[in-house]
């Protein structure tokens, strides 16, 4: 089958020629998929050559009518929009299908942001008594005093931090690197977890330069980051959605907030585009008040 053969080769392009992690070429993949799902869903044996306009207006009533809310069809479209855009770079098609299609228009969705009161009371939460005590500590005063991805938390070295600068390497999106500062707070965490929970470890082959690492020697899983929150935030019966993200996000309004450059805190979060950092700008509205109260000449007290 010809669509398989395709989608291998766009797996490898977006391997190899955009540098793209295994996590993102997995949703793309996943959203070509869902445009082939649909082709044997309506006994339709079209090849992606053979895939024009009419096929997929028909595709995104489908998707719509199965309950796909706007912002997930709106992921999917920009998937296949990239499958094709490959397609038509190696000579596959000779027109774009794709071209007219246009994504639903969708709200800038903003996670909620936890008040610095909020993230203390979560690492005050931590029971220092139990074995991983120290280490997620150390983990969540890492995050938030980095603005760190969960993948790059996990995937932080030993050998990448300086601590006598106070930054550390950071390999992001597309193995991209990036030096981050780093608080005195979140090193002396890193080295009490270091000195007093890691020595004792039995350190798995291959794992010896990762920073955290669970019981059993290996390197943490994305879903134990998730884990470790979601469990505290129940603990102190916190009510807003969080994730190790909201951790990000908190760092960078939490440094808008107080006054930061928005190009610096762009470096920090290792965004290509300063369109994105300003999604994670977001400003309630008592604080644009407050602050055109204390400096507006003529607003008034």
């Amino acid at each position: 089958m010809l669509w398989n053969s395709y989608i291998k080769g766009f797996q490898s392009f977006l391997k190899l020629e955009r540098s793209l992690s295994e996590n993102s070429i997995e949703a793309y993949v996943h959203d070509v998929a869902k445009l082939v799902q649909f082709l044997e869903f309506t006994k339709n044996e079209l090849q992606p050559n053979e895939i024009d306009l009419h096929i997929l207006q028909s595709f995104l009533k489908w998707i719509n009518e199965l309950g796909v809310n706007p912002r997930t069809q709106s992921r999917i479209i920009s998937g296949i929009k990239a499958f094709y855009k490959y397609l038509l770079m190696e000579d596959i098609i000779k027109n774009n299908p794709t071209e007219l299609i246009e994504s639903p228009k969708i709200g800038r969705k903003l996670p909620d942001v936890l008040s610095v009161d909020e993230i203390n009371k979560l690492i005050d939460a931590i029971d220092l008594s139990k074995p991983e005590g120290q280490r997620n500590k150390a983990l969540l005063e890492t995050v938030y005093s980095s603005g760190l991805r969960v993948s790059e938390l996990i995937n932080l070295r030993i050998s990448n931090i300086f601590e006598d600068v106070g930054f550390v390497k950071i390999i992001g999106k597309g193995d991209k690197e990036r030096l981050v500062p780093i608080g005195s707070i979140a090193l002396k965490q890193i080295k009490l977890y270091k000195e007093t929970c890691r020595v004792h470890i039995d350190v798995k082959k291959g794992c010896e330069d990762f920073v955290f690492l669970n019981r059993n020697g290996n390197k943490l899983s994305r879903v134990m980051i998730f884990i470790i929150i979601k469990d505290l935030a129940a603990k102190i019966g916190l009510k807003k959605k969080i994730s190790p993200h909201t951790f990000r996000h908190s760092f960078a309004t939490h440094l808008i907030e107080g006054g930061a450059d928005l190009r610096a805190v762009q470096e920090m979060l290792g965004h290509e585009s300063i369109t994105t950092t300003e999604i994670y700008t977001h400003l309630n509205r008592e604080f644009i008040r407050q602050n055109i109260i204390d400096y507006h000449p003529r607003f008034g007290k």
